[in-house]
């Protein structure tokens, strides 16, 4: 999924695969609806989280599965899936994924359980982590060099930028007129939609070997799950509980484990090189922050609208609109004022959007009330939007240009993997931070105060290590 996509696609495609017209133009809207799908999902339950946790008997911190399971799958096998799709192929690789998608999503609005959605979350994630990769390939494979790639760039950016909104307004309208179940079920005639133009339209391009680090893979994947599971589990068990401990004695077994079979891989899923200075470790260390007080913030959001405010679900997909409004907004902007400004002035102007956003709105939760009106919600909405327009492409281009060359393919797979994992373990841990300070009726100041801790984070990581990126040398006929 993601914001950073563009500025780690290859610069040049499979010219022989190309081709050009309507049947150019009917891929190109296959593959940009398949990207949209997956953005919109990372926002549609938010939504309807609070009908979700009534009808299947959540608990408050129980809920925050709903979105940490499919950030945790998606984000975890996305540094795996992307040399997978290379081996069996692209197109295979994207049929494949938005199959299990589909059939994921079916399952979770029949879900009866928690569990059951839980699971089903998790595959919905497995699936679109198996597919999204194949996206950009695809997309470089089928279209020329110029105007007809930057057409379909301009699509793919678009399709990014307007997801996030289109998932909040569509689960605020499907909540309140078909119910919570519905922000699952409109994956199916999506996914069909797209499954039968890629079969029909999709051409295939050539496979590549490459060596699987399947153990890289499992370990991180282990490491991630056992440290959200045990954040979200002292939030009603408690720090000393026997399960707790014990989730955080795998995590750090997996982590050795991890680091041992990555200095021993040829090809790992995460090069340990990345982490050899604080100067390449910096930037990747504040994509995985920033992402956990975005996620924090619509979800907590979400809450506080609904279950204190009594805002309507789709008043409350209207109140976070804004926010991607000055997201797309502000990305529109930021690569006009890259060259002038840098990288690290931009990004930490953005970062610092976001902290006082997110700060904005403990304010508004500290002081809510029958009198709270919607507008109050829409203009911290609109400063954290914008925040994280003008965040993500300068945090992201330094990450692509101080990877080591060799590693160029790993760092985008990283990037993106970080993203969707910074969010789970984010809201983990702000689920334990909202139980610790009273529930939703006391601790939302205090847990959205904790949110906009994240953020900082990433300011002073960013703001301390980035190094501005160089202009390229003019070249002389």
């Amino acid at each position: 999924m993601t914001r950073g996509s563009l500025l780690t696609a290859p610069a040049g495609g499979h010219d022989s695969e190309s081709t050009s017209g309507a049947g150019a133009t009917l891929a190109v809207v296959i593959l940009v609806l398949t990207q949209l799908m997956f953005v919109v999902d990372t926002s549609i339950v938010n939504v309807a989280l609070p009908d979700i946790g009534r009808e299947l008997g959540f608990s408050d911190t129980g809920l925050s599965w709903v979105v940490t399971a499919y950030a945790l799958t998606f984000g975890g096998l996305i540094l795996l899936s992307g040399k997978v799709g290379s081996m069996i192929g692209p197109r295979r690789a994207l049929l494949l994924g938005v199959s299990v998608f589909v059939i994921a999503s079916i399952t979770g609005g029949l879900a009866t359980s928690a569990e059951i959605l839980v699971a089903a979350r998790a595959l919905q994630g497995a699936g679109a982590a198996l597919a999204a990769p194949s996206v950009m390939v695809l997309i470089m494979g089928i279209t020329d060099p110029g105007p007809q790639r930057s057409r379909a760039m301009a699509m793919f950016v678009l399709a990014v930028g307007a997801g996030a909104a289109v998932g909040l307004l569509a689960g605020g309208v499907l909540t309140q007129t078909l119910g919570w179940e519905w922000v699952m079920f409109v994956n199916a005639p999506i996914g069909l939609l797209v499954l039968l133009g890629a079969l029909r339209n999709l051409p295939e391009l050539p496979r590549r070997r490459t060596p699987l680090d399947v153990g890289g893979a499992a370990a991180s994947i282990v490491l991630m799950v056992a440290l959200v599971f045990a954040f979200t589990s002292a939030a009603d068990q408690g720090w000393t509980n026997p399960v707790v401990l014990g989730a955080f004695a795998v995590a750090v077994l997996s982590l050795l484990l991890l680091v041992v079979g990555e200095r021993r891989h040829p090809h790992p899923v995460m090069p340990l090189a990345f982490f050899a200075s604080m100067r390449s470790a910096g930037p990747l260390l504040s994509m995985l922050v920033v992402p956990a007080g975005q996620v924090g913030f619509l979800f907590f959001t979400t809450l506080l609208t609904q279950q204190v405010l009594g805002f309507t679900p789709i008043q409350t997909g209207l109140a976070l609109v804004p926010f991607t409004l000055g997201l797309i907004a502000t990305n529109q902007l930021t690569p006009r004022l890259l060259p002038r400004l840098g990288e690290r002035a931009i990004g930490g102007t953005g970062l610092a959007g976001l902290v006082l956003g997110i700060t904005w709105m403990a304010s508004v939760a500290a002081d809510a009330g029958p009198h709270t009106s919607i507008v109050t919600v829409l203009l911290p909405s609109v400063l954290l939007g914008a925040g994280a327009g003008a965040t993500f492409a300068p945090v992201t281009a330094v990450i692509m240009h101080q990877a080591p060359a060799e590693h160029i393919g790993a760092a985008a797979g990283l990037n993106q993997g970080l993203q969707q994992l910074g969010g789970a373990m984010g809201l983990a841990i702000l689920t334990s931070v909202l139980a610790t300070a009273g529930g939703l009726d006391h601790g939302l100041e205090a847990t959205l105060l904790a949110t906009a801790a994240f953020p900082l984070a990433g300011l002073i990581l960013f703001g301390g290590w980035a190094r501005r990126i160089p202009a390229p040398e003019p070249t002389h006929a």
